[in-house]
């Protein structure tokens, strides 16, 4: 079976990064300590630590971890901007949006990413305080494989009903209701969910907690819910092989990945009652009717905003990066990098099938990027 691209770019990420970390424990093993503190390194630490060791003075090294949603965009834009850039050099290695707000925490790595917005602790921790910069837009959809099941729609009440293991089959009367013109299968419901600490669990789950109070008394919003029922995947690439091989299965991804795999995704009913699927426009809908509730830290969350072209499942992917303490160099050249993100890194975007921040929160992130010292 030939690799699908998101996990091609994984592998070749993972392959040059092993080398580097192996290099960097050996590096570590002769100092008994890193230099980012502590005496077990991390996958960022070791990364962290062996360009600290071996760079030149003439390039700077930048290492980020986190989503692995946004992994295959951040590995296009580090090779793009490395290209261009041979002063300035970025390596990005997917793990989960938890993990790479705890790596930022601990000042493994120069920069995280992740789909889950910063708490206020985390953003006013007097030892080591985050900022989040948005740079991408994600939509979370729900997607599934039933035999001659055509395009189907989904309600938040019902996609909770679901993962809560009240649903079982694909023929049961509530989503019939839904789907009046499609001939839906005598199919029993396969659950398939993610592994802790996934942003689009984050998401998935701050919508379905809005519109069912009994999802959100049982299981809640969270990175890492305690599902009921379901099989786990571990990556948005397993989470797509497992759907497409499992007939009766539903899963939930981001939109790019359910793209690129050619798997059936179902629209979602909005908070104005259109059953809307998830593109740029419905994307860019969400996030444009939300822009008033923009805080000056820059949070903002996209779930269930109003609007008739609004999808409800629309989310952010943020960098994370500490609010000071940077040397004048690293920081430079990391604001240089994400800077270039925020500009022709956004045009990249949706050549790989993801989306563009608009214009106007791009311009408030920019502004964001500024305040970093």
């Amino acid at each position: 079976m030939v690799p699908q691209a998101d996990s091609l770019c994984e592998l070749q990420l993972a392959s040059s990064l092993k080398c580097q970390l192996e290099e960097a424990a050996r590096w570590s093993s002769k100092r008994g300590r890193l230099p980012c503190g502590g005496t077990v390194p991390t996958i960022a630490g070791f990364l962290f630590a062996f360009v600290a060791a071996v760079s030149a003075q003439s390039r700077i090294n930048l290492a980020g971890s986190g989503s692995n949603v946004a992994g295959p965009l951040f590995v296009a834009w580090t090779d793009e901007f490395n290209k261009k850039n041979p002063a300035i050099q970025v390596r990005y290695l997917p793990l989960s949006s938890e993990e790479g707000i705890e790596q930022i925490k601990s000042s493994s790595g120069d920069f995280a990413i992740g789909e889950i917005p910063l708490s206020q602790e985390q953003m006013h921790d007097p030892k080591a305080p985050l900022v989040q910069i948005p740079v991408l837009l994600v939509a979370v959809v729900p997607v599934y494989n039933v035999p001659g099941g055509g395009e189907l729609r989904f309600s938040g009440k019902i996609l909770a009903q679901i993962y809560l293991g009240a649903i079982k089959n694909w023929n049961d009367p509530a989503i019939s209701r839904l789907n009046p013109d499609v001939t839906l299968p005598d199919l029993p419901i396969e659950v398939f969910h993610r592994d802790e600490g996934r942003g689009t669990s984050y998401i998935f789950t701050d919508f379905l907690s809005r519109k069912s109070p009994e999802f959100r008394s049982q299981v809640g919003k969270s990175a890492s819910p305690k599902w009921p029922v379901g099989t786990t995947a571990k990556r948005s690439v397993d989470m797509v092989e497992k759907v497409k091989a499992t007939p009766g299965a539903i899963g939930y991804v981001e939109r790019s990945f359910a793209i690129r795999a050619s798997l059936a995704f179902g629209s979602v009913q909005n908070s104005s009652g259109n059953f809307v699927k998830a593109d740029p426009a419905s994307m860019t809908a969400a996030c444009v009717a939300t822009e008033g509730s923009v805080r000056q830290d820059v949070r903002i969350s996209l779930v269930d905003a109003r609007g008739e072209a609004s999808y409800s499942i629309t989310g952010i992917t943020w960098v994370y990066l500490p609010a000071s303490g940077l040397s004048s160099e690293r920081g430079h050249a990391l604001k240089e990098f994400l800077a270039w993100v925020l500009e022709d890194g956004q045009k990249m975007a949706p050549l790989l099938g993801y989306t563009s921040l608009p214009a106007s929160l791009a311009s408030k992130a920019r502004e964001k990027l500024g305040t970093v010292q």
